[in-house]
């Protein structure tokens, strides 16, 4: 049933590849005889209650290739987080521009605001496909094997813990890595994919599935730093204690917030300068360093997954397949088909909207400071090609000569 009319805008936090999914739906779309124009809305849902809009059918294809393989959000994002009354604004602009195919690149709450403007477009009886494309570096969306932008953000983070291991190994110390996750600890499990020697760090790995007791996490660095001589640590942004109290709130005198409220996790250090305080003060170790990796794991350019491009790729080519079609709106979802390869499924939207998924407990070791080779066996096939790989020196010592007693 292709329309005359398509509007596709991106929302939440930017990816590496979010673009392939952009531009996956455009070029997808301008293949229908039918397709009028293709819109993209500035800055997602604000975009479109401002009517903010660009004709992306002008746009050439050797252009929109060029900005496929450039992270971030080309059409700009968005944190607002639409209401009843929000969402109804964006379905009245749709019906004004006579629009009848709706894209949404996004999250956990872009898949929510699809399903609100799809039931407000029914209670209209309007005729508006309205379909979410999965976006998300969290990896937290349900129904899904793995989610578009994740397995680059994970690239991203394997590396870097790869590289902060053999700095601490030429000059050991403690050294603590805080990743992005406030509810699902994918990403900081991925820290452990770059290990190959048994005394790789990290060492250990702080998850916002399982309880945070201080005393435990120092008990477990001594414990660690003992052996090895050294320690490096990952550890999630969003790990708390027994009360679901985020560790950053009940080590720090003053605690930022943001917009909808939520302790403001990324894009500030404070965590990590936090628990390394405690591991000086407290364990009296004198090397200790920390990183928060911020915003630089979402759209690190140079460090992407070839897989992730593909796929994300192919769920905006899915997305435009099933409008025009399906008989339903929904979610594109990734499945896992054999020992790696993927085909799509569009999901009722309310099986995805505002849900969040968590990393599962059969990826995290019974210590609950690591994680499982099944997780290693789910991540590999993801982060792609290429990757890079450390060696050491074989160890042969000459004797010593000088007798100094």
């Amino acid at each position: 049933m292709p329309s005359g009319k398509i509007l596709v805008a991106q929302g939440g936090g930017p990816t590496a590849v979010i673009n392939q999914s952009l531009v996956g739906v455009t070029l997808e779309a301008r293949r229908f005889r039918g397709v009028e124009r293709v819109y993209g809305a500035w800055h997602g849902v604000r975009g479109i209650v401002n009517e903010d809009f660009v004709d992306l059918t002008q746009e050439t294809s050797h252009n929109l290739e060029m900005v496929a393989n450039t992270p971030s959000s080309a059409l700009g994002s968005t944190r607002d987080k639409p209401d009843m009354k929000y969402c109804q604004e964006i379905f009245e602009v749709l019906r004004a521009h006579e629009i009848e195919h709706f894209f949404y690149i996004g999250g956990n709450d872009s898949s929510d605001t699809v399903r609100i403007v799809s039931l407000e477009a029914q209670k209209a009886n309007y005729p508006l496909r309205c379909i979410h494309i999965p976006k998300t570096i969290d990896n937290d969306l349900v129904g899904n094997d793995h989610t578009p932008g994740f397995p680059s953000a994970a690239r991203f983070v394997a590396q870097a813990f790869a590289g902060a291991n053999l700095d601490n190994a030429s000059l050991p110390g403690v050294y603590v890595g805080v990743v992005m996750g406030r509810h699902a600890g994918f990403l900081t499990a991925a820290s452990a994919l770059g290990k190959k020697f048994p005394d790789d760090g990290p060492h250990l790995i702080y998850l916002p599935e399982r309880t945070f007791v201080v005393e435990k996490f120092l008990a477990d660095v001594k414990a660690t730093y003992e052996r090895f001589g050294r320690c490096v640590i990952a550890v999630s942004e969003g790990i708390h204690d027994a009360s679901g109290a985020p560790i950053a709130t009940l080590l720090a005198k003053d605690v930022e917030r943001d917009d909808h409220g939520n302790v403001q996790l990324s894009g500030t250090g404070a965590l990590a300068d936090l628990l390394c305080e405690e591991i000086k003060s407290k364990l009296k170790i004198k090397r200790v360093r920390g990183d928060t990796f911020g915003y630089l794991q979402r759209s690190f350019i140079g460090c992407v997954s070839d897989v992730d491009q593909r796929e994300a790729r192919e769920v905006g080519e899915k997305a435009v397949q099933f409008a025009m079609w399906g008989e339903r709106d929904g979610s594109v979802a990734i499945k896992r088909t054999g020992f790696y390869s993927v085909d799509y499924e569009l999901l009722p939207l309310e099986a995805v909207a505002g849900k969040t998924r968590t990393l599962e407990d059969e990826f995290i070791a019974p210590s609950g400071t690591d994680i499982t080779d099944a997780f290693r066996l789910y991540l590999r096939p993801l982060v792609g090609s290429k990757m890079p790989d450390a060696f050491r020196l074989r160890f042969n010592p000459v004797p010593k000569r000088m007798n100094r007693g």
